[in-house]
């Protein structure tokens, strides 16, 4: 099996569960070629892992101006009919008003080049993570090229702007869709016609479990961990209030923050203004191992933010076996039960989230309980190898033209008891 896999930018240091899944599917015999619209910046390339796949992937940007012309005439030439039928798709797709239309022309020219690309490549197949941009030149390139193309619909962004990025239209042209939780499938139902649901598969991000090392909470640390992009939507002025207003009950207590973002400014700043300056620490990107150490380091991972389809920093804080609090938004509770395996606190609510931390702080017991619970969740529900799995499975009967069931049977929910 030849497929392509298309990001808007490849590879991040926050995308790393789409380098861990192309990597899995090409230890089974996958050929997977990755592309991407835009190169990352160094900042990105945080360990090896990044460093390999930027090294092996096709970019569309920079456009060389005599490319982008070759590729289109010979597409346009190879089958006016499907060239043109492509080019309307781009115009009633397009987004309202004058920036909308130049937005639409940029994506048919990149889809052009891509098109060309995979077809000069004998690739039968493209898969797009993310449904904005990216999945528009997707939509676009198998239009133009002839090919087939699919895309994982993770949210929660794009939810919020369906119409101006045609989610309705591409899931209609895609082969099939992977959606991260069923959360996330109840949306895409939403503009998907009933007789095309079965289109729609349940396929997590998973981590691998093997690489992470149960937490030992047989310590006298207070030490919390926040891994992802600095932005306010990702609720951390609520977790410098909660710090705050627990260092004087907790003197030992520490954050530190994994990460970078537009807000890193302004959050150091509140952190300084709250007199946390002994006790966050902002320590930027980190690789893949580094962030495992990260993990082996902390009593707690704290995740408050407004806005996530199924955070995979979540999983790979409950593989380490440490307890999580994170917020009850979209296909959260579908990882964390509330009790058993972590906390879940209502978003933008600083009083529930500084008790939860509060009753893990307090006891050691209950943070190793939650711990091996949430582990075991990821063992049996999130783990990477079952989940590439499932997809190299969709993916290869529908190339084939079968129709494979929804998602197998699940392992029933952990009880409370069997959690303990």
């Amino acid at each position: 099996m030849r497929i392509a896999y298309l990001t808007g930018t490849y590879p991040r240091a926050t995308d790393t569960f789409i380098q861990r899944e192309v990597m899995a599917l090409r230890e089974k015999g996958a050929d997977v070629q990755t592309f991407s619209v835009r190169r990352p910046g160094d900042e990105h390339i945080v360990g090896s892992e990044q460093k390999a796949e930027r090294d092996r992937t096709y970019y569309i940007l920079p456009v060389n101006l005599v490319f982008l012309f070759l590729a289109h005439l010979t597409l346009l030439l190879s089958s006016p009919t499907r060239y043109l039928n492509a080019l309307k798709l781009a115009w009633t797709t397009r987004q309202p008003g004058l920036k909308g239309n130049f937005y639409q022309l940029f994506y048919f020219l990149e889809a052009g080049i891509l098109a060309y690309e995979i077809r000069n490549r004998q690739i039968q197949h493209l898969h797009n993570h993310l449904a904005d941009s990216s999945c528009t030149v997707a939509m676009l390139a198998a239009a133009l090229g002839g090919f087939t193309y699919s895309f994982t619909l993770h949210g929660p962004y794009i939810f919020f702007e369906p119409y101006r990025w045609r989610l309705d239209k591409k899931i209609e042209r895609a082969l099939f869709v992977c959606c991260i939780s069923h959360f996330c499938r109840s949306q895409a139902m939403i503009f998907t016609p009933t007789d095309k649901w079965d289109r729609l598969h349940i396929i997590h991000c998973g981590v691998n479990p093997d690489l992470f090392s149960p937490v030992d909470f047989d310590t006298p640390h207070k030490r919390l961990l926040y891994v992802g992009r600095l932005a306010a939507n990702k609720g951390l002025p609520i977790l410098l209030q909660s710090i705050a207003s627990l260092q004087s009950s907790h003197p030992e207590i520490a954050l530190t923050v994994v990460g970078d973002g537009e807000d890193r400014a302004i959050l150091e700043q509140m952190s300084l203004q709250l007199g946390l300056q002994e006790r966050v620490k902002f320590v930027g990107y980190k690789s893949q191992a580094e962030v495992r150490q990260y993990l082996q380091q902390t009593e707690i991972f704290v995740l408050p933010s407004f806005a996530e389809g199924v955070p995979v920093v979540l999983m790979e804080a409950m593989a380490a076996g440490v307890p999580v609090v994170a917020t009850q938004i979209a296909g959260v509770s579908e990882l964390v039960e509330d009790g058993i395996s972590g906390y879940l606190v209502p978003p933008g609510d600083r009083i529930s989230l500084t008790k939860r931390i509060e009753m893990l702080l307090n006891d050691r017991q209950l943070r190793s309980r939650l711990g091996a619970s949430g582990r075991l969740k990821i063992e049996r529900e999130f783990n990477l190898k079952q989940e590439v799995e499932r997809l190299y499975c969709v993916m290869s009967s529908a190339l084939q033209g079968k129709i494979e069931p929804i998602r197998p049977n699940l392992p029933e929910k952990l009880s409370v008891q069997e959690s303990y």
